[in-house]
């Protein structure tokens, strides 16, 4: 990376955390991925249970699932490998009442506000009230000027590559941008946009100066 590109990257970052914070959410700037792992792991408290978003690919880009289970916490990941159609079901309950709750964004924007696409819906909620504190970690890659230029992303980046990544058989995998799609194995089924931090959430998120997951 370029100086040039080091200055943009710490430029759209430093907005963005001074953005979120003025809505009220915990923000912090971490420079690298290793800076941002640090930051997690200082925030968990020792003993707490840890749920994280099953198709997070921010977690696996930074390794945060073996770490926290090599420090002794109870992980709820309903996308780790082999677990059961049941199995899944619960953890994705038990991310809604645990201590920490993990998770990245689709978007972060300029003006502080996350917004979110999801599927089940399961991870937003999670997000919003549940957990005693929710952490959202998201890259560079992330931070956008505002809502319509998140929805923009959405369409045109993060739900084409998830659909593919996921092996939907949904339009946007042959076309590339969202088309709106109707069918069963649609995965854009629920947006939210969280423009000031719930009231009665401890919510931390951290901006990091590298691209992390879609």
């Amino acid at each position: 990376m370029s100086e040039a590109q080091k200055w943009h990257v710490d430029t759209l970052a430093a907005k963005a955390v001074e953005a979120l914070t003025k809505n009220n959410f915990k923000a912090s700037y971490a420079k690298t991925r290793k800076e941002a792992v640090g930051q997690v792991l200082a925030i968990i408290p020792e003993g707490a249970t840890v749920g994280m978003a099953g198709s997070w690919t921010t977690a696996v880009d930074l390794g945060l699932g073996d770490l926290l289970e090599k420090r002794g916490h109870m992980v709820y990941n309903h996308g780790k490998q082999g677990l059961t159609p049941d199995q899944i079901l619960d953890f994705r309950h038990k991310q809604l009442s645990c201590d920490v709750f993990l998770s990245g964004s689709n978007a972060v924007t300029l003006d502080g506000q996350l917004v979110n696409v999801d599927g089940v819906g399961n991870r937003v909620a999670a997000m919003i009230f549940g957990p005693k504190k929710v952490v959202v970690i998201a890259g560079i890659n992330k931070v956008v000027r505002d809502v319509p230029a998140a929805e923009r992303r959405i369409e045109m980046y993060a739900a084409p590559i998830n659909n593919k990544r996921l092996n939907r058989p949904n339009p946007c995998t042959q076309t590339g941008v969202c088309m709106n799609c109707q069918g069963a194995t649609r995965i854009c089924n629920v947006t939210t946009i969280i423009r000031k931090k719930p009231s009665l959430t401890d919510f931390h998120v951290i901006i990091v100066g590298e691209d992390l997951g879609f």
